[in-house]
């Protein structure tokens, strides 16, 4: 009897998230690099660190970065590639906001574990990135973790491939749990991993609807705290730029804790996808958990950046390892 084809498509899209993460990721290991470069964790941290101690944004720019590599093409440091003719995911519009420090510190850990003889051009670009994502995080205030290492460099990225793969300010919950979904990563990595937001800025373009003309009936956002959209008008008024960056956490935008949770609680999320996740019954208990026990969130967080770091990984043969982390060999 021939299968409906409706029934085999289904069937490969509830067998997608586990083709994405599993046959690569069980192939990473944390002691990845014990012989051919032993020293890589610290050799990173050191540069992380100092790149760090010169601008905070390094902290969300590099956080933010791996985010949008994972989700494009799974993480393999393709968001790094440069395009002579600005045709690579780093010049889409979604991309193109992202932080310079990101990239920088990408590139300063690249020189110094190659500085080093015997790591030279034997550490993957989405290695560094996993890596100086897990150091930025803890120095930060945020959690420590094993990063498990194995990545190879992808050697495509185009415009093309970023459409559709990045969630937007204004989703609901619905559509972050099914673009989560495709990655493996359940309604509790979508709210551990919006934790992040509790570092970092926004520009006023991204959310400004929300004070300005959210509807007919309501200029302002009903789901915002009006003190809070009467401070954002202040700073982000139809006559200033709309690229001035607001604190995503208007509390502790410096540390990173769960009052991004707190926040929620009091109506300050400043994207309707980080209210939503409090107005919704649904993920309303998880956001009162981790606005209640910062080791929960500590602990979800762990488990959810973990999980993102395997999405569509390349092991073995696939992809290189990159001499520079801005074109392929």
């Amino acid at each position: 009897m021939e299968t409906p084809r409706s029934l085999i498509l289904l069937s490969s899209l509830v067998l997608l998230p586990l083709l994405l993460i599993t046959p690569a990721s069980a192939q990473l290991r944390s002691d990845f690099y014990r012989n051919t470069c032993p020293n890589v964790e610290s050799l990173v941290r050191s540069a992380v660190t100092k790149k760090f101690q010169q601008t905070f944004v390094t902290a969300p720019a590099t956080l933010r970065l791996f985010f949008h590599d994972c989700f494009v093409r799974g993480c393999d440091a393709s968001v790094l590639l440069a395009s002579p003719n600005n045709r690579a995911e780093k010049d889409h519009p979604d991309d193109i906001s992202l932080a310079g420090d990101g990239f920088d510190t990408v590139i300063k850990a690249k020189a110094a574990v190659d500085n080093d003889p015997q790591c030279r051009n034997k550490v993957s670009c989405a290695d560094l990135l996993a890596l100086a994502t897990r150091d930025v995080v803890v120095l930060a205030g945020g959690p420590t973790y094993t990063v498990e290492l194995g990545r190879r460099d992808g050697r495509i990225s185009t415009i093309a491939s970023v459409q559709k793969h990045l969630p937007h300010p204004d989703f609901t919950l619905d559509q972050l749990n099914s673009m989560f979904g495709l990655h493996g990563l359940n309604q509790t990595d979508v709210i551990a991993l919006s934790g992040a937001h509790t570092i970092g800025s926004s520009h006023c373009s991204r959310f400004s609807k929300r004070i300005h003309r959210f509807s007919l009936q309501n200029r302002i956002d009903p789901t915002l705290n009006l003190t809070y959209a009467l401070q954002l008008r202040q700073m982000c008024s139809l006559r200033v730029d709309p690229r001035n960056a607001i604190n995503m956490d208007p509390t502790t935008p410096r540390s990173f804790d769960n009052a991004y949770y707190r926040n929620l609680q009091q109506g300050k999320g400043l994207f309707t996808s980080d209210q939503v996740l409090f107005t919704d019954a649904r993920s309303k208990p998880t956001v009162n958990l981790f606005a209640s026990n910062n080791d929960a969130f500590r602990r979800a967080f762990v488990s959810a950046i973990t999980k993102l770091g395997s999405v569509g990984v390349k092991t073995g043969n696939q992809g290189e390892i990159r001499k520079d982390c801005t074109r392929v060999n």
